[in-house]
């Protein structure tokens, strides 16, 4: 049985100053353009308080999963918006290989990974 130590929750950025992958285990993230976001986006084209992270217990109660939202908790939408999978939404929660559009040229993928399931393996099966 898989349990939060034993998922990897991992954004992977791409944006103006290249590719940059990381690991989320805390309940919230700000993403955006101010130097005070906890994963900063380089691009003119991004709000300064683009996205939020929220980590969310799953229904089956054993994990966590990530929901992103538009601009901040309080509200306050970005400018661009976001476009996750090709379909603009104001909130999303998070799946496996999920593809995030902040703004041209700025987008993220998110990977939800269970190291549980490659471990449990017998090498010789």
């Amino acid at each position: 049985m898989a349990s939060e130590a034993q998922q990897n929750h991992l954004i992977i950025i791409e944006d103006d100053k290249g590719r940059r992958e990381f690991t989320l285990d805390s309940p919230v993230y700000s993403i955006g353009r101010d130097p005070k976001c906890d994963i900063r986006l380089i691009s003119q084209f991004v709000s300064r308080r683009h996205a939020t992270l929220v980590q969310l217990p799953k229904e089956e109660g054993d994990g966590y999963y990530y929901r992103i939202v538009d601009g901040n908790l309080k509200g306050k939408a970005s400018s661009n918006g976001l476009i996750i999978n090709g379909k603009k939404e104001a909130a999303h929660d998070l799946k496996d290989e999920d593809r995030i559009v902040f703004g041209p040229g700025v987008d993220a993928t998110y990977y939800m990974l269970n190291r549980d399931a490659i471990s449990t393996v017998p090498p010789d099966e």
